[in-house]
């Protein structure tokens, strides 16, 4: 089993996405199930975010 986060932007940590490491993402609201994401998978989306970020 393994433990799940949420964003510190989310305000109540309800309704948001869920991250767990090595596992991959769920929705908060249907914990039961998960998208399974590969290490190289979620480098890439993260850099990909920062990226965006930069740009804006």
């Amino acid at each position: 089993m393994t433990e799940w986060r949420t964003s510190s932007y989310s305000a109540n940590g309800t309704d948001c996405v869920e991250v767990g490491r090595r596992v991959g993402i769920r929705d908060s609201k249907a914990p039961v199930t998960h998208l399974a994401i590969g290490t190289s998978a979620w480098s890439a989306f993260l850099e990909a975010t920062k990226a965006d970020k930069l740009v804006r």
